[in-house]
């Protein structure tokens, strides 16, 4: 079998290769997990957290070398690779403080009449073997934020990398083992999604997949998976809504940020930037000039603000969902540009919640400005999404900013903020299209462990 190679997204550079795994290979990294879990599991706690604690500092001592090497495998802007070293090693730490306090409660036995002059709690277990699969647009702390939770609540884990950013995992792998992470509690596979990925989701061993990627392959692991515990994160088109009693000064920089950073490729990229029609020409205005200063091309230049997509293949995409809205009547205030896999900031407007790049994840640096007259009407529209992951809106009305909060459908609202807000320790994940359970390690440990009931009669 061909090994999978892996290329600078810029430069076409081979940057390393990794041997594919098949179906007999991954039943193989399952099982030396299953028989590191034992152990793993019956770690205390205070030394799980200790391995962790020197995880998360070692990424820290490394995080020059791993930002290049993000830099490279991604595409990612040195800058924003930069900022996910310092997310991922923050995310061990958090993890390291969560595994010290992972805890059950007492059950008030008496009060049934059924449970009288008993005793009663229950504890958090882990679940046994993950399989984590995680997706190429942050490929250190999408990674980090499947591994450290599950490491900590005691499970073993199977991680198969992005396939075209493998590299960055398998130098965490190494840190964590230099960490004192035994052999067998963190397996890598590589390989793309319908060989490898299938292979580890129908593979008996693992009692829960937890995935981060795109709706259609979330729907198939379900499929898939059969009674496994299974987490999804599919992805967004974040609405936010900007008032206009909003502080322009800082919205719209935050704005601009949100749309292009990564070229896009964040699930809570802004996507649909609905502004109030008294201010939407100014803001538009100075939407666009900031967006047009944006420094786009090699993502290792330190003044690079926007460097390729992950392939010429997704960017001619979103170049073709561009031109389609246009011809639909859509306008262009910015961008459009592409060169193989670089693709300029774009900015449209007199757009249609029809097209594509409203209704479904152009996962690309596209933005479309859309002036509403009511906030309810702004509303109606954000909340017209099949996804609901986040969303943001930007205004000093409390009033107005808990209706928001009532009546968006999403995991996460945020205000004075963009959908793009997160910190590696608060509840993250989203409702209908946007997938099942909760990340931030807290959250992704409870998702990773289950309840032991423990009753205990009279002798």
């Amino acid at each position: 079998m061909e090994p999978l190679v892996v290329v600078d997204k810029h430069t076409g550079e081979r940057l390393g290769e990794l041997p594919v795994a098949d179906a007999a290979a991954v039943a193989a990294a399952t099982r030396r997990a299953r028989a590191a879990f034992p152990a793993w599991s019956a770690t205390p706690a205070h030394r799980r957290a200790a391995i962790l604690r020197a995880a998360s500092e070692r990424l820290g001592a490394h995080a020059d070398e791993l930002a290049r090497l993000i830099a490279r495998e991604s595409g990612k802007a040195l800058k924003y690779a930069s900022a996910e070293v310092a997310r991922a090693a923050e995310t061990f730490g958090f993890a390291a403080d969560e595994a010290r306090r992972i805890h059950g409660e007492t059950v008030p036995m008496d009060a049934s009449a059924a449970g009288e002059g008993r005793l009663g709690f229950w504890l958090r277990m882990p679940v046994g073997v993950v399989a984590a699969i995680t997706p190429f647009n942050f490929p250190l702390n999408l990674v980090a934020h499947k591994v450290a939770p599950a490491l900590a609540a005691g499970d073993t884990v199977v991680l198969k990398p992005a396939e075209r950013t493998p590299l960055s995992a398998v130098r965490l792998a190494e840190l964590l083992a230099e960490s004192g992470l035994p052999a067998g509690a963190l397996e890598l596979v590589h390989g793309e999604g319908p060989l490898t990925g299938e292979a580890l989701c129908t593979d008996p061993v693992p009692a829960m997949v937890s995935f981060t990627g795109s709706p259609a392959v979330g729907r198939r692991i379900l499929a898939l998976a059969g009674l496994k515990r299974v987490t999804l994160e599919l992805g967004n088109n974040s609405a936010t809504i900007v008032e206009p009693d909003a502080d322009l000064d800082k919205a719209v920089p935050r704005c601009v940020m949100s749309a292009f950073a990564n070229a896009g490729q964040v699930c809570l990229s802004l996507q649909r930037l609905y502004v109030h029609e008294e201010i939407a020409d100014a803001f538009a205005e100075r939407f666009v000039a900031a967006a047009a200063t944006l420094q786009v091309g090699n993502p290792l230049d330190p003044a690079c603000d926007v460097g390729p997509m992950i392939s010429t293949a997704a960017a001619e995409r979103a170049e073709a969902w561009v031109e389609e809205a246009l011809a639909a009547g859509a306008r262009r205030l910015l961008g459009g540009r592409r060169e193989d896999a670089l693709f300029w900031p774009t900015v449209l407007t007199g757009v249609t919640p029809a097209m594509k790049v409203m209704c479904q994840e152009v996962f690309a640096p596209v933005v479309s400005i859309v002036p509403y007259a009511r906030f309810e009407d702004a509303l109606d529209a954000a909340g017209t999404s099949d996804y609901g992951l986040q969303a943001g809106i930007y205004t000093r009305d409390l009033d107005k900013a808990l209706q928001a909060v009532r009546r968006l459908d999403v995991g996460g609202v945020m205000i004075n903020d963009t959908a793009i807000f997160r910190a590696d320790h608060m509840p993250y994940g989203g409702n209908r299209g946007s997938g099942l359970g909760r990340e931030g390690v807290r959250f992704a440990v409870e998702e990773m462990t289950s309840l032991r009931m423990v009753v205990i009669a009279p002798s």
